[in-house]
C-alpha cells in the first residue's frame, strides 16, 4: 500500500482523513496472465493500481487484428477511462501480460468521495492531466517522428519493457510490422 501512496503524491498534497478515505475504497485482487481487467464492449466500473505486473490496453480490429495502445507497468493506475467518464460501453481491452497484483476500487465511489474531500477531486484532475499530456506525446510522435525515431522514444520511456513482452506487441505499440522493427534493430547493431 505504501507504493500506493507514494504513487498518489507525487501529483498533489492530499490531507491524510481524505488518502485515508480514498484507499479504504481499493481492495486487493490478483490477476493471472492473460486475464482481461477490461473487456471491449463491456461498460467499466472500475478502476485499479498496478502493484506489480504487467498490462497493456488494445484495441481490436473486425478481423482480429490487435493494436496496442497503451502499456501500464508498476506503478500506474489503469482503467478503461473513456468507459468510466461516460458510461457507455468500452472500445478497448485491458490484458495482463504477466501475473499482476492489483489495487481495485469502484470509479463511482472514488467520485462519490469529492463533496466531502475536494483534494481527491484535485488529485483525479491531476492525474487526468498527466495521462493527457503522455497520451498527447505519444499521438504526435505517431504523425511526427518516422519508425526509428519512434522505436527510440520507446526504449527512452520505456526502458527494459521490450525484453517482457513479443516484438509483435512493440511493433503494434510503435504503429509498424514486425518485419520493420527487425530491420530497425538490425540497423542499430
Amino acid at each position: 500500500m505504501q507504493s500506493f501512496i507514494n504513487y498518489l503524491l507525487q501529483f498533489t498534497e492530499v490531507p491524510e482523513s481524505s488518502l485515508h478515505a480514498l484507499l479504504k475504497l481499493f481492495k486487493p485482487i490478483h490477476l493471472k496472465k492473460n486475464e482481461l481487467y477490461a473487456r471491449s464492449g463491456q461498460e467499466a466500473r472500475k478502476l485499479a493500481f498496478i502493484e506489480s505486473g504487467l498490462m497493456r490496453a488494445y484495441y481490436q480490429n473486425h478481423e482480429g487484428e490487435e493494436f496496442n495502445k497503451i502499456f501500464f507497468t508498476t506503478p500506474s493506475i489503469v482503467g478503461a477511462y473513456t468507459s468510466l467518464i461516460t458510461k457507455e460501453k468500452n472500445n478497448i481491452n485491458i490484458e495482463c501480460l504477466t501475473d499482476c497484483g492489483l489495487l481495485d476500487a469502484d470509479f463511482q465511489s472514488i467520485l462519490d468521495l469529492y463533496e466531502e474531500h475536494p483534494k481527491i477531486e484535485r488529485l483525479n484532475r491531476t492525474m487526468a492531466e498527466d495521462f493527457f499530456v503522455k497520451k498527447e506525446k505519444r499521438e504526435i510522435s505517431l504523425v511526427m517522428n518516422d519508425a526509428s525515431e519512434r522505436y527510440a522514444l520507446f526504449q527512452k520511456e520505456h526502458p527494459g519493457l521490450e525484453n517482457q513482452i513479443t516484438q509483435y506487441q512493440v511493433a503494434s505499440y510503435l504503429g509498424i510490422t514486425p518485419t520493420q522493427l527487425s530491420r530497425i534493430r538490425a540497423k542499430k547493431q
